[in-house]
Formats: C-alpha cells, structure tokens, sequence
C-alpha cells in the first residue's frame, strides 16, 4: 500500500518545518491521569518527528518545547517538565549526535535551571560539526518578546551611531532575531485542533504554510508528519505574486 512518504516528492521539500506540540494534557486527561502523564507520553511523538524529518533530510525542525507563557504554568508542572527536558537530552544525545543532526536552541534560556542550560549548552557544542540537519529546541521562547528585545538591540545601535534608521531593513532586524542563522519557516505545524500560533515564531512564518491537526500530540506519528509534507507540496505558494506570474518564471 502506497504511503505519504510514497508520494512525497524530494526535489519539493521545505527547508524549515516548525511544530507546536499541543495537546499533552487533553491527552492524559482522556486516560483519567494528570497532565504530566501526557508529557512524558510526548517524546515519543519527538522522537518519531525528527526522525521522520533526517529521513527525507529536510535540514531545519524547529519545535516548539517550552514557551514564556509557560513559567505560569502550576510549579508541579513546571517541575516535571524541566525534569523530562534534562532526562530526555541524556537519553537522546547519542543519537542526537550519531545522526549528525546539529542541535541548537533559541528563547531566554538564562531563565531555565542550571542544569538544564548546562546540558543544553553542551549538546549544543558537541554538535556544532554536524551537518546532516539542523534540531531547533524553542525554549523559554516568546516571539513578542524575541522581536522586543530586536528592537532595543537595533535602538541602542543607532543611538550609538553604529546605525542610521535608514540603514533598517528586514534583514538587519532577522540578524537580531535568534533565527538569525536559519532560513524562513515553511511549514508550521500544531497539532490538537487549536488553530492559533501562541506567540511562536510570528516574524519568521510570515510566508508559511499552516497545517492544524486534530492529532493530540502523543499520538502524532511518522505518517502524520509525512502527511503533512504531502499536504505542503499540494499547496501553490505564491509569495505575494498571482498564479499567472510564477507560471511565467517556469
């Protein structure tokens, strides 16, 4: 039987696939456990997911692991999900690393615990020679405050004299952004049937492709992510331009 993996066609993949992992908690609360239940059933959907993405080598999977919003989260919460973190970066490093996926990590990461950023770090400088593809952890990440924190860099640049306003572009604000080294989001994707963005990447997804599944995220699989890629190749991205116009530049 033919998959979506069969029909994906590998001169059209997208460079930069991002998920927003949700539905953790709908998913315990269905089996009559607490939220952290969902979350240590999650990394199995992680793991399924970037394997599914170093198969078919798109070289940029950013996902969504921890957000700003977060920290309001109840402490126990909080708690066992920095605890997963640090578990799941000892168990997952060696394949990490013998993948040759290259590990990086953007948000305020001052604002994690110690030894999560310490472990972090060190997967990110283990890494830093590979080139088989690129793993993007969003960590303690707020696109709002990503963009803010821009700005005042920029702001302080051009009081300095190092910049005129004239000088700001698009590009010199994405050299500000924590993305600043990996191209646009292509595709986004959210699992659990929310249809928003939850302050995830608002900058870079401004041409992106927007797949929301009714999946809870523990149970997203290797199919459910080439479905997507399927989806994704399905779509005419126009890029502000009509149809008539890319036919043109054929």
């Amino acid at each position: 039987m033919q998959t979506f993996k069969d029909k994906i066609n590998p001169e059209r993949l997208p460079q930069h696939v991002a998920i927003i992992m949700d539905g953790n908690g709908r998913w315990a609360k269905s089996r009559g456990e607490k939220r952290t239940f969902g979350h240590k059933h999650a990394i199995k959907a992680v793991r399924e997911a970037v394997n599914a993405c170093n198969e078919i080598h798109i070289p940029y999977l950013t996902l969504y692991t921890f957000s700003s919003e977060n920290w309001n989260r109840p402490e126990d919460e909080v708690d066992t999900l920095m605890s997963l973190i640090s578990e799941t970066l000892i168990l997952e490093a060696e394949e990490i690393f013998t993948k040759g996926l290259r590990m990086h990590i953007i948000g305020d990461i001052e604002k994690l615990p110690p030894l999560v950023r310490e472990q972090m770090l060190h997967l990110v400088d283990i890494t830093k020679e590979n080139k088989q593809g690129n793993l993007i952890l969003a960590l303690s990440y707020g696109s709002q405050n990503e963009m803010l924190n821009a700005v005042k860099q920029i702001s302080a640049k051009v009081k300095a004299g190092e910049l005129t306003e004239d000088e700001i572009t698009e590009e010199v604000f994405e050299n500000h952004l924590y993305t600043k080294d990996f191209p646009p989001v292509d595709l986004l994707i959210r699992t659990s049937g929310e249809v928003r963005i939850s302050n995830f990447l608002l900058w870079q997804i401004a041409y992106a492709e927007l797949q929301f599944l009714d999946i809870l995220w523990p149970d997203f699989g290797r199919e459910d992510f080439f479905r997507c890629i399927y989806n994704y190749q399905n779509k005419e991205r126009r890029f502000g331009k009509t149809s008539e116009q890319l036919e043109e530049n054929i």
